[in-house]
């Protein structure tokens, strides 16, 4: 008689067999520069903190004054009785950081998408109307997972290509009650920067809204303040999503833009209006955050610098690190049980960096993503170097 549960166990096999199946390693220390994984102490090139405000003091004071005054959780949804001060408060510093009408603080940036795009899009099942969503080929499993809980039609255009979103836009949106543009600002896995100011232009073009997934850019571009500062767009795209769980190194999400549109996701937002609302001490954290990130760009400044040594430093080496403009530097090796190979000797020379594969990437497009920090020093990033390519020539990569 079979079990039930075999068709799990054949999947895992598969999995293990393809050098797909995922170990999770054990955070032994704060997200940092250096980090106890597994036990180890080791060079942390996989953490989303750009900034290095993970384990910032100023962090730490606010979220520990905020457990004093507020206590450790709201208890309730937002929409109930969990709107607390600090709520309100953050939310109007991160509308005024992004210089925009209005923003909206949800529990995370894979929820932000999920809160944003069903209210905007949809379809109708008494009249039969059916809006579109215009879909970078590459953009975030959250804008995906959104897009198709919004029951709207989903149209991709080729990857950063605003010329083709033109095409697919022409000669679809006619026969679709509204449509939406939605775009990923920096790709995480690849590190390339969308064309805001082309999409931009085509959306307007056909009257479309816009949407973009600041996750990668806040905090990283323009100055700080995303991908919209970066073209010079703030205040002109229609819903900016972030999350506060990467430079901003706390956890959360963000939907900002026109108050119009804030407003109504506010009473239609599934995640936010049936989750309980964001910690204290999460929330105030996130407003140090802003008040760090608008007392000084010196952290990304450095971040950048960091990100141009080491990428420089991969590139003289010899080693593929892709299309990416940003400090995302994938190192491209091609099939999975390379990559998680190269991972593992990368880890037992003292350099944290994970290999990631088929589903998160394209089939025999695997690679290391290193995340470059403002909590490296040069030293760091030599040694990081250095095992790379000591790595790198053991495995026959360089």
């Amino acid at each position: 008689m079979t079990d039930k549960f075999d068709f799990i166990r054949e999947d895992v096999a598969g999995l293990q067999q393809a050098g797909l199946f995922i170990n999770l390693r054990v955070m032994g220390s704060a997200a940092d520069g250096w980090m106890v994984v597994d036990g180890r102490r080791v060079l942390n090139f996989c953490t989303n903190n750009y900034l290095g405000l993970a384990n910032h003091p100023r962090m730490k004071e606010a979220a520990t004054k905020a457990i004093e005054t507020w206590g450790v959780g709201p208890a309730a949804v937002r929409s109930i009785a969990g709107t607390q001060a600090l709520h309100v408060e953050l939310e109007r510093r991160l509308a005024a950081f992004k210089g925009v009408e209005d923003s909206l603080y949800v529990q995370c940036g894979f929820l932000a998408n999920q809160s944003a795009i069903p209210p905007l899009v949809g379809a109708d099942k008494a009249s039969g109307a059916q809006d579109v969503i215009f879909s970078d080929r590459l953009n975030h499993a959250s804008i995906i997972d959104g897009a198709r809980l919004s029951g709207a039609k989903i149209m991709v255009y080729e990857h950063c290509d605003a010329r083709d979103a033109d095409r697919v836009i022409r000669e679809n949106l006619p026969n679709f009650r509204r449509g939406l543009l939605v775009t990923d600002g920096v790709f995480s896995m690849d590190g390339d920067i969308a064309p805001l100011d082309e999409l931009y232009e085509v959306a307007e073009r056909y009257g479309v809204i816009t949407m973009v997934d600041d996750a990668h850019g806040e905090g990283v571009l323009g100055g700080g303040k995303g991908i919209v500062h970066h073209f010079g767009l703030q205040g002109k795209f229609d819903v900016e999503v972030g999350t506060l769980s990467k430079a901003f190194g706390v956890v959360g999400g963000v939907i900002a833009g026109r108050k119009v549109v804030v407003d109504y996701i506010r009473q239609k937002a599934r995640p936010f209006l049936f989750s309980s609302a964001v910690t204290p001490a999460d929330t105030a954290a996130c407003m140090a955050a802003v008040d760090l990130l608008e007392e000084s760009s010196d952290l990304v400044e450095r971040l950048w610098d960091n990100a141009r040594y080491f990428k420089a430093g991969m590139e003289r080496l010899g080693f593929d690190t892709g299309r990416s403009q940003t400090p995302i530097v994938p190192v491209m090796l091609g099939e999975a049980p390379l990559a998680r190979d190269f991972s593992r000797k990368l880890f037992e020379n003292g350099v944290f960096a994970m290999a990631i594969g088929f589903p998160t990437v394209p089939r025999g497009q695997a690679r290391i993503r290193v995340m470059n920090t403002a909590a490296h020093t040069r030293e760091d990033l030599d040694a990081g170097l250095a095992t790379f390519e000591r790595v790198g020539r053991e495995l026959g990569v360089i």
